[in-house]
């Protein structure tokens, strides 16, 4: 596994010093959140852009995967909106070309996979509705991904339409498709009591390309700075380690930007100390 840290929680650095910064502090790899600051698909010179970020990476030895959760980028309004479970098609249609846009960016990054997630049913319908919604969104940027040769980890979230683990198998199974994988947020398992996580990593084991990382309490969806939380993690690390797990464990601490260096710093610390009590 590689320890790695999302640019949402460095909100307030430019994306080519967050990523130096985190490779001098040791991280191995980048959780890159498409936004206002972040090769937004909605300004200028993206290309460019993209090909600055591959050479950084490049030279600083750094894997990347292709973060999608931007909460306002789509929508100046209202948070993470629209979706792909959003009552309105142009809405969906939005949302499937932003997809697109990152699938692209992924690509030309060379990066592990583009995370993204169901979204909010907000308007009440049916889960039958929604679903259809939502396979009919993701049949089109699974597609697309294929066509362009790049994974897709779809990520269970609190809150949202696809919330839990059983949520994702039915969306399996609804929706088999071989670019179709999973991003497992630790602390997600936590919150909504799917436990013992370890047990619910080597369940899905074969379906995991990226890892979420951060502390969590019961029934609160928070992201906490380890220690913050509930969590022991030993036990999930040594699970990662039993899979044979190689892609990247990303912090997400996206509330922590305002101590963005001083977060970072201090979570490979506690990353690297627990995986070296794993291993003795």
């Amino acid at each position: 596994m590689l320890f790695g840290y999302n640019t949402n929680g460095l909100a307030h650095h430019d994306a080519y010093q967050a990523v130096e910064l985190l490779a001098d502090l040791g991280y191995r790899s980048v959780a890159l959140t498409i936004d206002h600051g972040l090769l937004n698909p909605y300004g200028g010179h993206v290309a460019s852009r993209i090909k600055q970020m591959r050479r950084l990476l490049d030279e600083r030895g750094m894997r990347s995967v292709v973060e999608t959760g931007a909460r306002f980028l789509l929508d100046s309004r209202q948070k993470h909106e629209p979706t792909l479970v959003t009552s309105e098609p142009d809405g969906r249609d939005k949302r499937v070309e932003f997809y697109k846009h990152c699938i692209d960016a992924a690509a030309d990054l060379g990066s592990d996979c583009v995370s993204l997630w169901s979204g909010i049913l907000r308007d009440g319908a049916d889960r039958a509705t929604a679903l259809k919604r939502l396979v009919g969104g993701m049949r089109e940027v699974l597609d697309y991904a294929e066509q362009k040769q790049v994974t897709i980890g779809f990520e269970p979230e609190p809150g949202m339409f696809i919330a839990t683990m059983d949520d994702y198998r039915a969306l399996r199974a609804a929706l088999p498709h071989p670019r179709l994988k999973l991003t497992l947020d630790i602390g997600h398992l936590h919150c909504l009591g799917e436990t013992p996580i370890a047990s619910v990593v080597e369940a899905w084991g074969a379906d995991l390309v990226n890892v979420h990382i951060e502390d969590m309490r019961a029934g609160v969806h928070e992201h906490l700075m380890f220690g913050e939380g509930e969590i022991a993690f030993g036990p999930v690390l040594k699970a990662l380690l039993r899979i044979g797990y190689s892609g990247g464990v990303h912090v997400e601490l996206s509330r922590h930007s305002h101590e963005g260096p001083t977060a970072a710093a201090r979570s490979l610390e506690f990353l690297r100390a627990t995986l070296a009590e794993v291993k003795r």
